[in-house]
């Protein structure tokens, strides 16, 4: 099958096949961004989120507490296993700066493709305002009216500054 242009695709194959190979190429445009750190603390936080993590620590702690309470094995931690809770907090501490990475490198890639999709449906809005007014200029020349008479103002540019303006105003409790 010969490759048709996004402007041109011969089909809606062709044209889902073309915006599947521009999401990937943004995918892998994200991924060469990546830094070594990124990349470390996104392999910890998927293991961390696996049942083995939590077997693994079932079985860690469960021994840990069963060493130290048994009467005839010495004990490095006796109870209240202070030294458990020790490395337990410490755990804890890398785990959650490891998660928090991984997210916060998740939430670049999200607020760059929520860029993009404003800049895309701004683009849309754009191109649909400029079609209606064609179709308005050719319905005068035919001397078709627009029996609804809201064409007009589906005519008039769409102003992203308004509308936020619009929402802000709207949801005053989520600007605290």
């Amino acid at each position: 099958m010969a490759e048709s242009s996004y402007r041109d695709p011969g089909s809606a194959e062709e044209l889902t096949a073309h915006n599947v190979r521009a999401m990937r190429h943004l995918d892998d445009a994200a991924a060469r961004q990546e830094t070594a750190a990124d990349r470390a603390a996104a392999r910890i936080a998927h293991w961390c989120v696996r049942i083995q993590f939590v077997w693994l620590h079932v079985a860690w702690f469960g021994g840990w507490i069963a060493f130290n309470s048994l009467p005839m094995l010495p004990h490095f931690d006796p109870y209240p296993f202070t030294f458990l809770v020790l490395v337990v907090s410490l755990e804890a501490i890398f785990l959650s700066t490891f998660v928090l990475m991984s997210q916060n490198h998740e939430m670049r890639i999200t607020e760059r493709r929520n860029k993009l999709d404003l800049q895309i449906n701004l683009l849309t809005e754009q191109e649909n305002t400029k079609a209606l007014q064609l179709l308005a200029r050719i319905a005068d020349k035919l001397g078709v009216e627009d029996p609804s008479g809201g064409l007009a103002a589906l005519e008039e540019a769409t102003r992203p500054d308004n509308l936020a303006r619009q929402i802000d105003q709207a949801y005053p409790e989520d600007r605290r």
